[in-house]
């Protein structure tokens, strides 16, 4: 509707510009007519005195058509052009605002995702082919744990790959040990994931770690979380070593920016970025910067709102976390290049409840 209302006030300005333009025309030609009829009365003496009265009231009344008109054309210039700055900020607010509930879609959408890996970890370090790989290590054991893992995933095939580590920080099975061979054996004990995973106090605690490329995974980016494997699956039981799961980031987190609710229009003009806590770019609708680029989003404490810099409105929201997952403070950003002549700057907006 904005953009109709601009139009529409361009429009008018367009066609009344014209018009007074041709109502200027006409009467710069009625003055010549009238200057060319007074001259003619002159010539013609006393009988055309009267004809040269008239004469000179048409050159009066075409010189204040013309003031009029030129009055006319300052009033209506005056009132487009506050038509178009008013519109042009009520359609930037209105755009920002829509923006803002896009983007915390997004970055919901993947909330609810990896709430639900925090579930899986959680599951899958309760199965007994897990704790009997590490209460009873053997070979058997270790293969019957290698293959339920590669079932596991076969029916999610989000993942990379899945770990099973000992207490000492060792690999000793994981489910793709084709695609992966250098994985079992790899010592993790210094990585954040697995001393964190052995710090949980009880089998309802998980850690994750932030998106980052895995050297052992083939450099892909993955989302890592982990937790205890404990003593006889007990959730109180004592840690005997850690599942490692690791979320194939890259075409899930494509999915998402790519898919959010952007009209064909606005996709061409925008990026679409998801943020760590950071404000590392981990996702980006161009493709460009992922993991690589820091985004220099002016929040300023806020959860989520928009503003404008430069040609660029810039739309964010805060992760709000999932049920028990409570986020990593990553956001979601809709960077939106705006028309210079259409759009005009408005001041940081942000709703009452952020």
């Amino acid at each position: 509707m904005q953009d109709d209302i601009l139009a529409l006030a361009l429009e008018v300005s367009r066609v009344t510009s014209e018009k007074i333009s041709q109502i200027e025309s006409i009467m710069r030609q009625t003055r010549l007519l009238a200057l060319n009829a007074r001259i003619e009365a002159g010539r013609a003496g006393a009988a055309g005195a009267a004809f040269g009265v008239v004469a000179h009231e048409m050159g009066d009344v075409s010189d204040h058509i013309t003031e009029v008109a030129q009055q006319l054309r300052v009033a209506v210039q005056a009132n487009v052009a506050q038509i178009e700055t008013v519109g042009g900020e009520m359609m930037t607010s209105f755009r920002g605002a829509r923006l803002q509930d896009i983007a915390l879609n997004a970055v919901e959408i993947i909330d609810r995702n990896l709430y639900e890996r925090s579930c899986d970890v959680r599951w899958w370090a309760t199965d007994s082919a897990m704790v009997q790989a590490l209460e009873a290590p053997s070979a058997a054991s270790t293969a019957h744990a290698t293959e339920r893992l590669a079932t596991i995933l076969r029916s999610y095939t989000v993942y990379l790959d899945l770990w099973v580590v000992d207490a000492s920080g060792r690999v000793v099975a994981n489910g793709r040990p084709v695609a992966y061979p250098g994985v079992v054996g790899l010592d993790v004990s210094r990585q954040a994931w697995f001393r964190d995973a052995m710090a949980t106090r009880d089998g309802d605690q998980y850690v994750v770690a932030d998106v980052a490329s895995a050297p052992a995974l083939g450099g892909a980016p993955a989302a890592t979380y982990a937790t205890a494997i404990r003593a006889g699956a007990d959730p109180d039981g004592q840690p005997i070593g850690a599942l490692g799961i690791f979320f194939d980031w890259a075409p899930q987190a494509a999915a998402v920016v790519g898919g959010v609710g952007l009209s064909e229009e606005e996709k061409q003009h925008a990026r679409v970025l998801l943020l760590d806590g950071e404000h590392r770019v981990i996702a980006a609708s161009d493709g460009r910067g992922a993991l690589n680029e820091t985004y220099a989003l002016k929040a300023e404490g806020r959860a989520r709102g928009f503003y404008v810099e430069d040609d660029r409105l810039v739309a964010y929201a805060l992760t709000p976390g999932y049920e028990t997952y409570e986020g990593l403070g990553w956001l979601g950003v809709i960077e939106y290049r705006l028309a210079p002549t259409r759009e005009v700057p408005a001041r940081a907006r942000t709703p009452a409840m952020a």
